[in-house]
């Protein structure tokens, strides 16, 4: 329906005048009444070679000043200002930009529903389309049109959620997930999807009474027996562990806030020897015995150390003789580990160098000296080198217990090394190391799930041995601190990651995984206070397309994310922003956002959000539709609350 004229024409900006016998602001077409007097709504031209230009309202006002002739049928006060988008061309085919632009008085319509169907690219109601998109809420542009969006495009690269405290996020993930496993006929049963919980909020989303027909799992760590939510109809949540085995040493240096210059290679050697003396407690005899004459060897070691330095007799003997008590200690401090000793006769030798600690007159008369010399004579050198040159897999299992012997079995050849600054230097790590040992906020780290030996029988725990069938994991980390929730979540990525990336061929494009990151900027910073070598979410949003694992980004404070990750995000759904700083970085980090953009995002209410990016085909204003039942993430209502009964 034709509503007026183009008066005049700028490369952004179209005038148009509108005709004298059109009044209000809708139409009335066949039956559907159309919007086109309000800011954000379209209309369309067309150009010299036919095609239809798609246009924005940016601006309405009135002008009386118009000429009173009525040629070309212009007649009216009324005139808006349009913004060009895009072009739907002969082929029907829709595309961002003008390269031909109208002529002057060429024709102003409405832009209709078929008009919008080609614009959004889409397809008839058939249950092959049910399955290739989602419902997401109603257009504010085009008054009440149902908006959908491809799930290739929106799920086959990373995308973010952003925007305010309150602004609508939560639902709308909440939304999707519910829209796309709600679907007839299949329900999504290939998906999986892992989303960590950081408030504690989507189980009351998914309740196992709606969704009998989805295989959810929901994990939380820590918890002292199953809980059983009724309000939610959530029967149970499984114990979640995270076992300490499976952590790198970037992870481990994260966690106990090590720094590089000594912390971090001081850690190195205390998970080795961790390792070493965890297979001296565990390992068959043969094994256990190479071991044990490997730590024959570090004990002869440390005493040719601290009797080489250039102290008196005394001085050097009283260490020595410390120093000997402390390993005695330490073995006993384990049963197993006393009894394999025992066995090799490594007892016999420490009481044997002990004895030998005796002062007559402040001299030893190398006593001390010469036993150590006997001692060394049982190892076995070429078994040492083979240890030395053997180092612990990342993800091989051991037992946490040995920590902290090991670390101080570190200290003592340092001490042996005269470096007695080192206890000063690793102070911070070691109450880090008793925080892990001793709290119960780390149980689930020490904890080890049944079958659980190496990453590859973790992800199995993850999901569940019928990986086929597991569609959807919610991780509960509500309760957990800052630092172990960065830790939890960088493990977690990186052993997906670590599995996609092994698969070979056709197997890196079947079973995808998506990695829902609720509140990311609390783990996916961009500052120095990501304590971790490598981001690992910024490797997989540089790599994880190539192996099938994608990143859904919901966040509040973009300005806090890492620059890399947001950047590699190609859908935006974002909500109400009105922090200026968040604005100047989202602006920064995205190149083609505009100040159109930008006004939208402040004005958006509740629930409305702007989405671009590749999912659509041009910037849409969408009223998300609300989540059913609704994530538990409701204001306070706080006149309710202080004046009940």
């Amino acid at each position: 329906m034709n509503i007026g004229k183009i008066i005049s024409i700028n490369f952004n900006q179209f005038k148009v005048k509108i005709f004298s016998e059109i009044t209000g602001g809708l139409v009335n077409i066949n039956g559907d009444i159309y919007y086109f007097g309000n800011i954000g709504s379209y209309l369309k031209t067309t150009n010299a070679v036919g095609e239809h230009i798609i246009c924005e309202v940016v601006s309405i006002f009135d002008s009386d000043s118009y000429n009173e002739q009525k040629a070309f049928n212009v007649d009216g006060h009324r005139e808006l200002m349009l913004k060009p988008i895009g072009i739907i061309d002969t082929a029907e085919k829709f595309s961002l930009g003008v390269g031909i632009y109208p002529c002057l008085y060429s024709d102003v319509n409405i832009v209709k529903s078929d008009d919008m169907e080609k614009i959004l690219g889409t397809i008839d109601s058939s249950i092959d389309h049910i399955h290739k998109s989602f419902d997401l809420g109603i257009s504010k542009n085009l008054i009440n049109y149902p908006i959908s969006i491809s799930i290739d495009n929106f799920f086959n690269i990373h995308s973010a959620v952003l925007g305010n405290s309150g602004s609508g996020k939560s639902n709308t993930i909440a939304h999707i997930l519910q829209n796309i496993y709600r679907k007839n006929n299949n329900s999504a049963k290939g998906s999986r999807v892992i989303l960590f919980d950081v408030n504690g909020e989507y189980a009351k989303a998914f309740p196992k009474n709606l969704n009998a027909n989805i295989k959810i799992k929901y994990y939380k760590p820590n918890i002292i027996s199953d809980i059983s939510d009724k309000s939610n109809e959530i029967d149970y949540y499984e114990n979640f562990f995270m076992p300490h085995f499976l952590m790198t040493l970037d992870e481990w240096s994260a966690f106990l806030l090590a720094t590089d210059v000594t912390q971090r290679p001081f850690w190195d050697k205390v998970l080795q020897e961790t390792y070493r003396f965890y297979k001296i407690a565990t390992a068959q005899d043969e094994e256990s015995r190479i071991y044990i004459n490997y730590l024959r060897y570090k004990l002869c070691e440390l005493l040719f150390n601290i009797l080489s330095q250039a102290d008196t007799d005394t001085s050097r003997i009283t260490t020595a003789g410390a120093s000997i008590l402390k390993i005695k200690s330490i073995i006993d401090s384990n049963t197993n580990l006393r009894t394999k000793c025992k066995k090799e006769s490594l007892c016999d030798d420490i009481n044997n160098l002990h004895s030998k600690c005796t002062i007559n007159y402040g001299n030893n008369n190398d006593n001390l000296n010469d036993e150590v010399k006997e001692v060394n004579k049982k190892v076995n050198y070429a078994e040492v080198q083979k240890i030395l040159d053997e180092r612990i897999q990342n993800g091989e299992f051991f037992d946490y217990k040995f920590l902290k012997i090991s670390a101080e079995m570190a200290l003592l050849e340092e001490d042996a090394r005269a470096n007695r600054q080192m206890r000063g230097y690793t102070a911070t790590m070691m109450t880090r190391l008793d925080y892990f040992l001793d709290n119960y906020e780390c149980k689930f780290m020490r904890d080890i799930p049944e079958g659980v030996t190496n990453p590859t029988t973790y992800l199995e725990y993850i999901w569940g041995k019928d990986t086929d069938k597991t569609q959807l994991i919610i991780i509960d980390t509500s309760e957990l601190g800052i630092d172990i929730l960065e830790t939890l979540t960088s493990v977690i990525s990186r052993l997906i990651f670590a599995q996609r990336k092994a698969l070979q061929n056709d197997k890196r494009r079947e079973k995808p995984v998506h990695l829902v990151l609720d509140e990311a900027h609390r783990y996916i910073k961009k500052d120095f206070k990501y304590l971790l070598r490598e981001n690992i979410f910024e490797r997989i949003a540089r790599e994880g397309r190539k192996y099938s694992l994608f990143l859904l980004i919901s966040s509040q404070r973009p300005s806090e994310l890492s620059e890399t990750v947001l950047s590699q995000c190609s859908n935006f759904i974002i909500h109400r922003i009105q922090n200026e700083i968040d604005m100047r970085y989202i602006n920064a980090v995205l190149p083609y956002f505009s100040d159109d953009f930008v006004n939208k995002i402040k004005q958006s209410t509740p629930g409305e959000a702007l989405v671009f990016g590749n999912c659509v085909s041009m910037p849409l204003h969408v009223a998300i539709t609300k989540s059913e039942p609704e994530p538990n993430s409701k204001n306070c209502t706080i006149s309710k609350e202080w004046f009940k009964n």
